[in-house]
């Protein structure tokens, strides 16, 4: 069923109930629509999708609108101008947030955060406009430390109370893979020094951060090269990396939008300049596993580069909202997607043997090494060199025998994994057994054909020998042909002149018997 479709048939009053799982729906709206546009900034607060600005045929817009996902209506949010705001110099020109495209929209607290993007009134570093949703006072927040250039197409993550911005283009074109930190409680900037082997300077990526703890940076673009790699920032250690990840191939793209769903993270639209890329990505965090959740038919609104993906939640469930983009046509659609749930407990890579006996073998292995990292003898000595504790022995004693039952515990969970990988193990042997000979019928069969491909190419040599003789045939008949012509011509001149010797002689004997 079509989009236009399902807008036709949709009750307005219970439509994400209507909703089938993991397929692009779009929207019916009444009344309005905002412009359409590409490289907007956005973000859902409540039932509420809020967008600032983008780019339309090359004009920068400033509006600020608001989509209710309950009542399916635009509105446009009237801004008031912070005093200081209206203190400075420009303040009779400058519009405050002004016409920005390829910036991000942060929630922070009761505050829309605007960080960054390009502008015709671009200031040299990065500019962070604040809009409380509350007054709809909007103002600019001041900064501090080492304040990053002003940049487009960067990529920006909340982490606790920190923004951390990776990439991105700055006013020169120039591309970068710096990494800059603002903490929002001091609206200190700082830049993180990371080791190892960063990604390479682009913009138009993605990021999103995982377990608290790390950063991945998804696809992206320089200047001529588009990017399907994954990096990966631990925060504590600082470190880069570059995983190995499984599941479905992803093909290079730029100008994506992506959210971060517990473990989950959402990959809708991008591009490479020619096509748009049409599925709807979703990847694994903690396994590192790609899967495509739907794929879209040609030229679809969601095929886009520069639109925008939040994630909303609907009458207790989980949705993607996106909206607008461009893919040789600007969009103004709002698409949304019900999510399936998920059980968190018990993933779905758990529910196989081997996934769960690797799972708790993890398990085991790593609450054994806590346990064995406890210092008893430090304990003991607690109570025996006269250092005053405030827990009785009896109970110390309990718990080292409490953990020594888990010990005993884990160490048989640990033995039955080992039994389930020898199980394992003998089923994988089995397994390159039966390739060894499937292999071998393979290059049986492959000799086959090579043999019949060598029968095939001596028949055709044959079959063209045979065509030159049918050629000469051809050309030998048509010479008989012309040789039995020549024949009864000579015939008929042959019999005509004896014709006229036989005429001649009898006028000859009339004139001798006249005599």
């Amino acid at each position: 069923m079509g989009a236009e479709e399902i807008k036709k048939e949709m009750d307005l009053s219970k439509w994400p109930s209507d909703l089938a799982y993991e397929q692009w729906v779009a929207l019916p709206v009444s009344g309005a629509r905002p412009s359409a546009r590409y490289k907007h900034a956005a973000a859902v607060v409540g039932e509420k999708l809020y967008i600032h600005g983008g780019s339309r045929n090359g004009r920068y817009l400033s509006d600020i609108q608001v989509f209710d996902l309950r009542s399916l209506t635009w509105s446009s949010l009237k801004l008031k101008i912070e005093s200081d705001a209206d203190k400075s110099e420009d303040s009779g020109s400058q519009e405050v947030p002004p016409g920005t495209s390829d910036h991000s929209m942060i929630k922070w607290e009761n505050n829309l955060l605007l960080l960054g993007g390009h502008s015709k009134k671009s200031s040299d570093a990065m500019t962070v406009h604040v809009l409380n949703l509350e007054t709809h006072v909007c103002g600019v927040m001041e900064t501090s430390g080492k304040v990053p250039v002003a940049l487009g197409g960067y990529s920006v993550t909340l982490v606790g109370s920190k923004l951390i911005v990776f990439g991105g283009e700055d006013r020169s074109r120039k591309l970068l893979n710096d990494v800059h930190v603002l903490d929002l409680e001091t609206m200190t900037w700082s830049m993180v020094e990371a080791m190892q082997t960063p990604p390479t300077p682009r913009f138009d990526h993605t990021a999103a951060v995982h377990a608290e703890r790390y950063l991945l940076i998804f696809g992206g673009c320089s200047h001529s090269i588009f990017f399907n790699d994954l990096h990966v920032l631990d925060l504590q250690t600082m470190e880069w990396s570059q995983p190995q990840v499984q599941g479905d191939l992803v093909s290079p793209r730029a100008g994506h939008a992506g959210i971060s769903i517990d473990e989950m993270w959402y990959i809708v639209g991008g591009g490479d300049n020619s096509n748009g890329c049409l599925e709807t990505l979703a990847l694994n965090m903690s396994k590192l596993v790609w899967s495509t959740l739907t794929t879209l038919k040609e030229r679809h609104p969601l095929a886009s580069e520069g639109l925008s993906v939040c994630s909303a939640i609907i009458d207790g469930e989980k949705h993607l909202v996106a909206f607008g983009g461009y893919n040789g046509k600007y969009s103004n659609e709002v698409f949304v997607m019900k999510l399936k749930p998920r059980d968190s407990s018990h993933p779905k890579i758990f529910q196989s043997p081997a996934a769960a006996a690797a799972a708790a073998s993890v398990t085991a292995a790593y609450a054994l090494a806590k346990s064995e990292k406890l210092d008893f003898p430090q304990i003991i000595d607690l109570n025996f060199n006269g250092v005053e504790n405030n827990v009785p022995k009896k109970d110390v004693n309990i718990e080292i025998d409490a953990i020594k039952e888990e010990k005993k515990v884990l160490e048989l969970s640990i033995e039955e994994v080992t039994a389930e990988n020898s199980r394992l193990r003998e089923k994988i042997d089995e397994f390159n057994s039966n390739h060894t000979e499937l292999s071998k019928e393979l290059q049986s069969v492959q000799g086959q054909l090579i043999s019949e491909r060598s029968r095939c190419f001596k028949l055709e040599a044959q079959i063209a020998e045979l065509q030159k003789m049918l050629e000469s045939l051809q050309s030998i008949e048509n010479e008989v042909q012309v040789l039995r012509r020549q024949k009864s011509a000579l015939e008929q001149e042959m019999e005509l002149s004896a014709a006229q010797r036989q005429g001649s002689g009898g006028v000859w004997r009339w004139i001798a018997g006249s005599t």
